[in-house]
C-alpha cells in the first residue's frame, strides 16, 4: 500500500519555507504587474499607430477630393472674391493683348519667363511686381510680355494644360489676370493640385472671362506652338530658370535681366528707366 505525502498546512511551515513562500509569491505579482504594465504599454501604441493611420487617411481624403487639389479654389469664397478685387484693382484701365500688359507703343518691353507653379515666380508675381505695373505700365512706360518656360511643373502635359489655359484667357484680353490669380493662389509646390477642377475654379475668379469661349479656346494648336517658340527663344538666350527676365527698348534688341531682389522692385526700376531715357 502506496503512501501520500501530505503537505504541511502553512501554520505547520518552517520560517526558511515561510520565507521562500513570501519571496515566491512576491515574485509571481511582480510578474504579473510587469505584465499588465506591458499589455497597457501595447494597447497605447497600439492606438496612436491606430490614430495615425485614422489622420493619415483623412489628410489623403482631404488631398485627394476634387481631383487631387490640396485646396479646392471656390471662386465664391470670401477668399477668391478677395484674390480676384485684388488682381482686378491691380490690372484695372491697363490694355491687354494676347499675352501682353501694357500699351502696345511703351517705348520698353520687359519679357518674363515664368512656369505658373514656380513658387519664386509667385514670390516675384505677388511682391515686386505690382509696384513695376503701377510705375511704369500704368504710365505707359513699360509692356510686359509673358512668356513660358517650363521649370517647376515635373509633368509636361500638365505644364502644357496650364499654360494654354492662361493663354486661353488671352483671347479675351484677360492672360493676366489668369496669370496674376494664378500666383496669388498657388498650393503646395509637387503636390499635384493643378487640375481640371483647379484651373477651372481660377477661370472662374477672373471678372467677365466668358468660360465657354476659353474653354473652346483652350484647344488651339496655336497656342501650343507658343509654348514651343517660348521654349526655344529661352534656350537660344540661355534661359534655364524662372523667372527669368529680357529687357529692351520695343523692337529692337533685348539684354538678360538680373535683378538683385525678386521680391523688391529696386533692379526693375533702375533697368526701366535707364532706357527710357535713353
Amino acid at each position: 500500500m502506496s503512501r501520500v505525502r501530505i503537505q504541511p498546512e502553512p501554520q505547520e511551515l518552517t520560517r526558511k519555507q515561510r520565507r521562500e513562500l513570501a519571496r515566491a509569491q512576491r515574485k509571481a505579482t511582480e510578474e504579473a504587474d510587469a505584465q499588465r504594465a506591458a499589455r497597457r504599454t501595447r494597447l497605447t501604441l497600439l492606438g496612436g499607430v491606430l490614430t495615425g493611420i485614422v489622420a493619415g487617411i483623412i489628410v489623403v481624403l482631404v488631398a485627394t477630393a476634387g481631383g487631387g487639389a490640396v485646396n479646392k479654389v471656390t471662386p465664391a469664397s470670401r477668399e477668391g472674391r478677395a484674390v480676384a478685387s485684388e488682381v482686378t484693382a491691380l490690372l484695372a484701365g491697363i490694355p491687354q493683348h494676347g499675352n501682353v500688359l501694357g500699351q502696345p507703343k511703351a517705348p520698353v518691353t520687359l519679357q518674363y519667363f515664368g512656369d505658373l507653379e514656380c513658387p519664386v515666380c509667385g514670390a516675384f508675381t505677388v511682391q515686386a511686381l505690382p509696384t513695376i505695373i503701377h510705375r511704369w505700365v500704368r504710365s505707359g512706360e513699360l509692356r510686359i510680355e509673358y512668356r513660358s518656360l517650363e521649370t517647376a511643373t515635373r509633368e509636361p502635359e500638365v505644364f502644357k494644360v496650364q499654360q494654354v489655359a492662361a493663354l486661353a484667357a488671352g483671347d479675351q484680353s484677360r492672360l493676366w489676370n489668369f496669370v496674376e490669380t494664378f500666383y496669388h493662389e498657388q498650393q503646395e509646390e509637387d503636390s499635384g493640385y493643378v487640375t481640371e477642377r483647379y484651373l477651372q475654379g481660377i477661370a472662374g475668379q477672373v471678372p467677365g472671362l466668358n468660360l465657354s469661349r476659353w474653354a473652346a479656346h483652350r484647344d488651339d494648336a496655336a497656342l501650343v506652338n507658343q509654348l514651343s517658340s517660348d521654349a526655344q527663344d529661352a534656350n537660344n538666350r540661355g534661359l534655364d530658370g524662372t523667372p527669368a527676365f529680357l529687357i529692351g527698348r520695343s523692337g529692337g534688341t533685348t539684354s538678360r535681366l538680373e535683378p538683385s531682389s525678386l521680391t523688391a522692385a529696386s533692379s526693375f526700376n533702375d533697368a526701366i528707366e535707364k532706357l527710357v531715357k535713353s
